[in-house]
């Protein structure tokens, strides 16, 4: 099968950089260049491409507005290209539906391996999603909801920022323990994202700080390209190396909260491509913590509810929607101490 791409940038340096990196890819091609958003929706029945590739800031028709009439008649996966001036505006797209966004390079004259990496990752995985597989796992169904929570973490990829809009509106103001989140995200990007989910919350959402004292009944977001640890009652940031090719990392954040709030951690794997989250989630369910994974049905990418399913690890699948059900009762039975 052959990813068709059509890449819509108003600079041409730009629209060469994205080309010369998708050429040499396996199974990608790009079926169009359009300059403008005027254009890309001209071209975009003559080539019905599988993905487009949408710079965000452009003359007369912008990325935003391109997206919105996209969205509005085609059902095709947009990803967002953005610099770090648009941070603010690629969260808007992706409420608006964008399936993910990529950061362009800071340097056009040296572009770093890690964009030419993330773009056909990015680009093979939202394909991908749309060819159903069948799961091979366990579910523990015989495990009981606890009826004693501390705190909840939840680890989200491709289709998270969405996700967790959703759940966020679905939080009470009468939460008394802390949630932590890591959502995979460039660096300045977490920022924008926990303001814009602080907005929209009946509860505090603030970027995870160092050294921060943990305070019940505040939302915590990991900050892009920092890992997230649980140490005693405090947060711990760092800067170490990559796993699963990201940082933040949903395991690091898993595996340390797992042996301080043991039986009464509740885990939650969303939407996102990979494996980050698997190990995580099974030390959780090795302190005797629960574990919730998202289902495919409602994911926009199933890799990592699939990798937490198949390691045996995951006590309930569910769909966002009842995810957020689950969120909601925890919070308002108030019977964790």
């Amino acid at each position: 099968m052959t990813i068709n791409v059509l890449v819509v940038d108003d600079s041409a340096f730009m629209r060469k950089i994205i080309v010369d990196q998708i050429t040499p890819l396996s199974g990608i091609e790009v079926c169009g260049i359009a300059r403008s958003g005027e254009e890309a929706l001209r071209l975009i029945p003559k080539y019905q491409p599988d993905v487009i590739t949408l710079d965000i800031e452009m003359p007369g028709l912008n990325g935003l507005e391109t997206l919105r009439l996209i969205k509005k008649d085609y059902d095709i996966p947009v990803i967002m290209l953005s610099s770090h001036a648009g941070e603010d505006i690629t969260i808007e797209a992706l409420e608006l539906g964008a399936m993910d966004f990529i950061e362009k390079p800071q340097n056009l004259m040296k572009v770093e391996g890690d964009f030419a990496v993330e773009l056909a990752r990015k680009l093979r995985s939202i394909v991908e999603s749309g060819v159903a597989q069948p799961v091979v796992g366990r579910v523990q169904k015989d495990r009981q909801f606890p009826t004693r929570v501390k705190a909840i973490v939840i680890g989200a990829s491709t289709g998270g920022p969405r996700a967790l809009m959703t759940l966020i509106r679905r939080i009470p103001a009468g939460l008394s323990i802390p949630i932590f989140i890591v959502q995979h995200m460039p660096a300045g990007f977490t920022r924008s994202f926990a303001k814009r989910l602080n907005q929209e919350a009946a509860v505090t959402v603030v970027e995870a700080e160092d050294g921060a004292v943990i305070t019940g009944g505040t939302v915590y977001l990991a900050p892009g390209d920092c890992h997230l640890r649980i140490k005693d009652d405090q947060l711990s940031l760092s800067k170490e190396s990559k796993i699963h090719g990201v940082r933040p990392a949903v395991d690091y954040l898993f595996e340390s909260a797992a042996p301080f709030y043991r039986q009464e951690l509740v885990g939650i794997i969303l939407t996102g491509m990979g494996n980050d989250g698997a190990e995580g989630m099974a030390v959780i369910k090795e302190m005797g913590g629960y574990t919730i994974a998202q289902d495919q049905a409602s994911s926009v990418v199933f890799g990592m509810p699939r990798r937490a399913i198949e390691a045996n690890v995951i006590d309930e699948v569910a769909s966002l929607n009842e995810i957020g059900e689950r969120l909601n009762w925890m919070i308002k039975v108030k019977q964790w101490m």
